[in-house]
């Protein structure tokens, strides 16, 4: 495997020299560049709820999974067999990949000319879902962009289990079925909780009741959404 994440950091141009890395600031200002994680189990709600506040906000909604499975079949790619196998064993893809594809995807989206409340001369709104499902993608992530906020999603895994069996039947996705969907529950929490708990620490977690209605779950994070842009929010260290 470590020849493998070899390959695709090279591939990724993900080396950089020793003295490069340590001086190194965040590729973005997180005082213009706003990064809002949105974390919560498999079938928790995390996409529906993207999608409206993209619409509200005017976010730029960035799906780990999407980008992924984009480059799992993108022609010509190095790495899509790896991530075909981490998709299909409901295991984690190598963070170097993840994250430099997310990087990618805020320098065309600053580049991209898009207007509207905060955009416009280096500033941003990103909502990245799925991200980060591990510690070391975390603080890994910082190079990148210091998050603002995790919007973490909670059910239990018997309403999310129904939703992704239901979605399956028209999704296309290899992994909504039941065996993949139970290893991808096992990774979550496993993985992904303690990220969230870490976050906690530092009073930047908001968690959401998505078992309820949409609508509800929509009003419920409006709410909180408009209190970070607005400065009203302020991370609490527990």
């Amino acid at each position: 495997m470590p020849a493998i994440i070899d390959k695709i950091a090279d591939a990724l141009h993900l080396h950089k020299a020793p003295k490069e890395t340590a001086t190194a600031s965040p590729a973005f200002d997180s005082s213009k560049v706003i990064v809002v994680f949105v974390l919560g189990g498999p079938g928790a709600g995390k996409g529906t709820q993207c999608a409206r506040l993209v619409q509200d906000f005017g976010f730029c909604h960035l799906s780990a999974g999407d980008l992924l499975r984009a480059e799992q079949v993108r022609e010509g790619s190095q790495y899509g067999e790896l991530i075909q196998t981490c998709i299909r064993e409901g295991t984690i893809v190598p963070m170097e990949v993840t994250i430099k594809l997310l990087e990618n995807a805020m320098l065309e989206a600053l580049k991209g000319g898009k207007s509207g409340d905060g955009w416009g001369e280096g500033k941003g709104r990103f909502l990245i879902d799925g991200f980060p499902r591990k510690m070391d993608q975390a603080i890994k992530f910082e190079d990148v962009c210091v998050a603002s906020l995790v919007l973490y999603f909670s059910t239990t895994e018997a309403v999310m289990l129904e939703r992704l069996i239901e979605r399956g039947k028209t999704s296309g996705r290899e992994d909504d079925n039941e065996e993949s969907i139970k290893k991808r529950f096992r990774t979550y929490h496993e993985t992904t909780m303690p990220v969230i708990e870490h976050y906690q620490k530092f009073g930047k977690v908001a968690e959401i009741d998505s078992s309820v209605s949409i609508d509800e779950v929509h009003k419920n994070t409006v709410e909180i959404v408009k209190k970070v842009l607005s400065g009203e929010h302020v991370a609490t260290p527990s």
